[in-house]
């Protein structure tokens, strides 16, 4: 358990931010294929770094079971991970069981496994169908024309287009449906072609043609993710300007949209030569704010939380993956806003709203409970501007953010 009490009211300090675990583990796979490809044409891997790799226990996981023989790996509660290794091992001819926490095995991957099998990966389920654990023999490319729902999750086809270059034949995927999270999509293919690997995307299908990735030198950006806590912070605050270095105004992140959302809320941006300036210029601008996080769907707690801090009424579409991440966040999310008199709750499909409370008393603080997910830890953190804030299990932030609580006593 960890109490926090109120933070400073005028804040002017500089934050570490953590590298960005979503462009870090999109790396270090293409890092593993490019290893794996020039050892099947038996070419030697030229000189290059990778620097600035994220220090997220998921992005740890990621490293190690890369390097591991062993059979079994066990991705413990990293989703990230669990997809992205199922199409390596499966494409490489890795013989492994991908198993994790009980959670994991509660999260659907039969999507990316069907379209795996259809490009002609031999995996099995070992418990139910549909879910980890997985048990993957090999590959032998059959087809190279697939579908794949787009309104599931992002990674289950940025796994898909990593593999593409490697496959004797190619990739031509077709996304079916409303593609969610489409900015890390494009990261991925981005990251792709600065690793020398052309796609060509044409409406709603994406074609990857044989060829050999190029590893060269490359430094991951800081994560805007984790940036948009501190946004939180400085809205709060009565004054703040705080610098966060390593981000850039042309990110590859789509949570970079996180800058435009905070001027609702009177934080302006001000992009720098080694990061931003983040500044709090007036009081927020609405009292009622709607926003489509099909694109950005982390930042969903961020703003949730914000606005119970404002006291300001939320329409939040696009919010169907947030149902499958480490916990069932909008069911987190409604738990844990009563607790400050506010309700959440669905109105249509897919559509949640955010109610104001009316006659709030937080004179005997709050507990939050964490439900083992990073996000809700510290979405929540930014409330204790509210009252004393009681987190429970604040150490579930070293998922990708391991030196947040270290970072935030900066601000008291």
């Amino acid at each position: 358990m960890l109490f926090l009490s109120k933070p400073s009211e005028k804040i002017y300090t500089t934050i570490d931010l953590p590298a960005s675990k979503s462009e870090s583990n999109r790396v270090l796979i293409i890092e593993a294929l490019a290893q794996w490809q020039y050892e099947q044409k038996r070419l030697a891997l030229p000189k290059y770094s990778i620097q600035n790799i994220s220090e997220a226990r998921d992005t740890k996981i990621l490293q190690n079971l890369l390097k591991s023989t062993a059979l079994r790996l066990n991705v413990q509660d990293a989703g990230t991970t669990m997809r992205f290794l199922t199409a390596f091992c499966a494409v490489t001819n890795r013989k492994a069981i991908l198993e994790g926490t009980e959670r994991m095995h509660q999260r659907p991957i039969g999507i990316l496994v069907e379209a795996l099998q259809e490009l002609g990966a031999e995996i099995t389920y070992l418990g139910e169908n549909g879910f980890p654990p997985l048990q993957i023999e090999g590959f032998r490319q059959k087809k190279n024309v697939i579908s794949i729902r787009g309104d599931v999750s992002s990674q289950f086809i940025s796994a898909l287009l990593m593999i593409a270059p490697t496959l004797e034949r190619g990739v031509q995927i077709t996304l079916q449906n409303k593609v969610s999270s489409l900015p890390y999509i494009q990261m991925t293919l981005s990251l792709m072609k600065n690793f020398e690997v052309e796609s060509e995307w044409n409406e709603n299908t994406i074609i990857i043609q044989p060829q050999l990735y190029q590893m060269k030198d490359f430094a991951v950006e800081a994560d805007w993710s984790a940036a948009s806590y501190w946004y939180s912070v400085a809205t709060l605050a009565k004054q703040a300007e705080i610098f966060l270095p390593y981000l850039k105004k042309n990110s590859l992140q789509g949570d970079s949209q996180i800058a435009s959302i905070m001027e609702f809320f009177g934080v302006k941006t001000f992009y720098e030569k080694y990061g931003i300036r983040i500044c709090k210029v007036s009081e927020p601008k609405v009292n009622f704010f709607e926003y489509d996080f099909s694109n950005q769907p982390d930042l969903a707690q961020t703003i949730v939380t914000l606005c119970v801090g404002k006291n300001i009424t939320l329409i939040a579409k696009g919010v169907e993956s947030l149902k499958i991440k480490e916990t069932d966040r909008l069911q987190a999310l409604q738990n844990e806003v009563r607790k400050f008199g506010f309700q959440f709750y669905e109105i249509a499909e897919n559509t949640w709203r955010l109610e104001k409370a009316e006659n709030i008393d937080f004179a005997k603080g709050v507990c939050i409970a964490t439900y083992q997910d990073h996000r809700m830890a510290m979405a929540f953190a930014p409330l204790s501007y509210l009252c004393t804030l009681q987190v429970e299990n604040p150490q579930v932030v070293e998922k990708s953010y391991p030196k947040f609580w270290q970072e935030w006593k900066k601000i008291n």
